[in-house]
């Protein structure tokens, strides 16, 4: 789990280079960049599922059915506190478009995720003594 967490916060990194660097048009008009836009949001969030996952098993913080429900036992059991979970489950729910691309993801709005890529690092700072 130290790994993804080491890749999670280089993740961070490039992803606000990337806001400092790129406006939503950049990336709207290169299709490269937008794939590094959603690879790079897709691969966060995924290992925030997967940390929140292993430390609820580890923990035996009770059978979840869902990425959400690993969100919310690290909630319930004071993990991580109630406003980053919960943006953290929005965040599932954006990983769940981009995996299954049941809508096509307006580029302003893909981008305008990247203002949430501190949920990352405070995820980090919360989860990081569990792990």
């Amino acid at each position: 789990m130290l790994e993804r967490l080491k890749n999670l916060e280089e993740n961070i990194s490039l992803l606000k280079r990337m806001k400092k660097e790129m406006s939503a048009e950049d990336i709207r008009t290169n299709r490269f960049d937008e794939w590094a836009l959603r690879y790079g949001l897709f691969e966060s969030i995924q290992i925030v599922i997967d940390i929140a996952c292993h430390i609820a098993g580890k923990y035996n913080l009770g059978a979840s059915d869902t990425y959400a429900q690993c969100i919310d036992k690290l909630i319930q059991h004071d993990y991580i506190d109630a406003s980053l979970g919960q943006n953290l489950i929005a965040a599932i729910g954006l990983r769940n478009l981009l995996i299954h691309e049941y809508t096509k993801l307006d580029t302003d709005k893909l981008y305008g995720f990247l203002d949430s890529v501190d949920d990352f690092s405070r995820f980090i700072e919360q989860i990081g003594p569990y792990v």
